[in-house]
């Protein structure tokens, strides 16, 4: 009685059971036969009124029915149109007086070749004998770079350091990614407090802890000689109160006039700001005199 008013969705065989095979409508696609019911719709061409129609001179029709899809894009920006294209492929067809973009503006999708960066030559400085020629003074050593090296013994910094301290001819010092800690940090402010020759100190990309930073900043302080000083990207971030300690050394130490760091706060920020703009001013009035 209910399934004569409510018809199964699925009908089956009246004597076996099974689901026989539903109907499919004709206007469905068949996806055994791939035949489709109906008509294809077809889009109607729209028709452009008179008044957006737009007439150039019979050379500038010509010209724009034979123009390639490189010239098209050139065309394009030189009228602004950068929407169009991408920004290496709209620059370069501004600034140069050739057709730059011989693929055409179906090139905008696809992205710009990566140009492989070879890796950087290892550091060659042998330490021993960098170490001996500090220790000895020697008046041809002006610079002493041991970035990168990073399996220089921790005594050997330290002895390095402490060279340092009586040599008045070397000028600049890098120990860049040397994984060097607060120990050789400690070492480097002792070696501040009494040299006074060197200029530049570069210990940016090490295991330096803020009790570190602190040390080699309250160091600076004494320093009368040294111009430029880098401790930016270390393993942990220094705090609020180390930045601001860097804002405050900057402050009273006009003698540095270049400072790597990247700054989190604001405050500290500006005020570092302000202090490396009047370093580099009195800097200059210095040398006019």
């Amino acid at each position: 009685m209910l399934s004569s008013l409510f018809p199964h969705p699925f009908p089956r065989h009246p004597g076996t059971g099974l689901l026989l095979p539903r109907r499919v409508c004709s206007s469905r696609t068949d996806r055994l036969t791939d035949r489709r019911g109906g008509k294809p719709y077809i889009q109607p061409k729209r028709e452009i009124p008179p008044e957006e129609q737009i007439t150039l001179e019979p050379e500038l029709e010509q010209a724009l029915a034979n123009a390639t899809d490189a010239e098209m894009c050139d065309i394009a920006a030189i009228l602004g149109m950068y929407t169009l294209m991408s920004n290496k492929q709209y620059y370069d067809a501004l600034c140069s007086g050739e057709i730059c973009n011989t693929e055409g503006i179906s090139s905008v999708v696809q992205p710009d070749k990566y140009k492989p960066v070879p890796d950087e030559p290892p550091n060659p400085t042998n330490i021993e004998e960098i170490l001996k020629r500090v220790q000895s003074n020697d008046k041809e050593l002006e610079e002493v770079n041991l970035n990168n090296i990073q399996d220089i013994p921790i005594p050997k910094l330290t002895e390095l350091c402490e060279a340092m301290k009586t040599n008045t001819h070397v000028q600049s010092l890098s120990l860049v990614a040397t994984k060097s800690g607060d120990p050789i940090a400690n070492a480097v402010a002792d070696m501040l407090r009494e040299n006074r020759s060197l200029q530049s100190l570069n210990i940016e990309s090490n295991f330096i802890s803020s009790t570190g930073l602190m040390a080699v900043l309250k160091a600076v302080r004494e320093n009368a000689t040294l111009t430029e000083l880098r401790v930016d990207n270390q393993r942990q971030w220094p705090g609020d109160a180390v930045e601001m300690e860097m804002a405050t050394v900057l402050e009273q130490c006009p003698s540095i006039v270049r400072f790597g760091y990247h700054f989190t706060q604001q405050g500290p920020r500006a005020r570092a700001a302000q202090a490396m703009t009047r370093n580099n001013e009195l800097r200059r009035q210095q040398k006019k005199r």
